[in-house]
């Protein structure tokens, strides 16, 4: 296992970029430590699949550097940096038995049977496939298969880290928590440095103890899923992330005070000194209530998700979501939005731009 650190990381696919515009990748610094368990998340074309592939040795960054506890493997090709990667798509040997695919590994880098049988067995068990082991890949289920893939990252002793690219794409929708608990359970165990890549929300945050969240080449926050949920720190990770996303709502700011359809908002803090740009509010439908008193808005739509209800409103021409327990208004009927105060923040040209309120002891 190792610790990777990605420095001052440019990568664009043009061999004379003429501007940021033009990378894949803009500047990114990053340190994973030995061991973690991190998720890429972002939608297509964010820069994901670059990035893996830059770490894996398969790309060359056009600028930065990256590094394995501290040693420069920038230009190393993949078979040097000691490198797992399980696919979107299971890679195992359908002739081959599963004990086999298991061992294939270990045994193209000369270690002895006891060894592999050790690491075999081992890992069957993790994954619970021991009753497997003597069936030939062929003849398994799509989410068993790729149990096998995973195990093919997982049973090397000498990996620097293991990365995911999104591993459970193929895997029908009832199978893939079974699949995503047992990826964490495994990483418990093992303590195997992991990466995974992702555009599922669910999969990351319920995978990761890190999320990296991407957008057009950058890293816009770095924390836990409690930290991207519950403070994020651009209007696209409160959008990308939640369902429904985090409401952003234009608003002005007069004698610094925020304005939302001419009604004043409270902040979770104050308004910076001459705030300047696109000013929007951000608050997420779990911290909007409906009242007797408010922003006056209209309901447009009611959806019962089980939980709670979603309740889409309109708000001088501005959905705005809340998330509400039962019983819900009808549609069309008049109401009044809160927002709550701690939860509701001022984002200027789409980053975070308010700090909570010290609290006197």
């Amino acid at each position: 296992m190792a610790k990777i650190t990605l420095s001052n990381l440019k990568h664009s696919y043009l061999a004379e970029p003429r501007d940021r515009s033009e990378y894949a990748l803009k500047e990114i610094d990053l340190d994973w430590n030995d061991g973690g368990a991190y998720a890429l998340l972002g939608p297509s074309g964010c820069g994901k699949s670059t990035l893996l592939n830059i770490i894996s040795g398969l790309l060359v960054p056009s600028e930065g550097k990256i590094l394995f506890d501290d040693q420069d493997v920038t230009h190393l090709p993949p078979d040097k940096r000691n490198i797992a990667q399980v696919f979107q798509f299971p890679v195992i040997y359908d002739t081959m038995t599963v004990y086999d695919n298991l061992a294939f590994p270990l045994r193209n880098r000369g270690r002895g049977e006891d060894i592999v049988k050790s690491r075999v067995t081992a890992i069957a068990e993790m994954l619970e496939v021991t009753d497997m082991l003597d069936q030939k890949a062929a003849g398994l289920s799509p989410d068993n298969k790729q149990k096998i893939s995973m195990g093919r990252g997982l049973v090397r002793e000498d990996v620097n880290v293991v990365m995911f690219d999104e591993p459970l794409t193929v895997i029908d929708p009832h199978l893939k928590w079974k699949l995503r608990s047992k990826l964490k359970e495994l990483h418990q165990r093992v303590n195997a440095t992991m990466i995974y890549v992702t555009h599922d929300q669910t999969e990351a945050l319920t995978f990761a103890d890190q999320v990296v969240v991407m957008q057009e080449g950058e890293v816009v926050q770095i924390g836990t899923p409690v930290d991207l949920f519950e403070r994020p720190a651009h209007t696209f990770v409160g959008h990308f992330i939640g369902s429904p996303g985090m409401n952003v709502l234009p608003c002005s700011v007069k004698d610094r005070q925020a304005l939302f359809n001419g009604a004043p908002v409270l902040l979770e803090g104050a308004v910076p000194d001459d705030v300047s740009g696109q000013l929007e509010i951000g608050v997420r439908p779990e911290y909007v209530a409906l009242g007797s008193s408010g922003i006056p808005a209209t309901v447009t739509k009611v959806s019962d998700v089980g939980r709670h209800m979603v309740v889409e409103c309109d708000a001088g021409g501005n959905r705005v979501n809340a998330i509400i327990k039962a019983p819900a208004p009808e549609k069309g009927a008049s109401v009044h939005l809160k927002f709550l105060q701690a939860q509701t923040r001022l984002y200027v040209d789409g980053w975070l731009a308010t700090q909570p309120e010290e609290v006197s002891a």
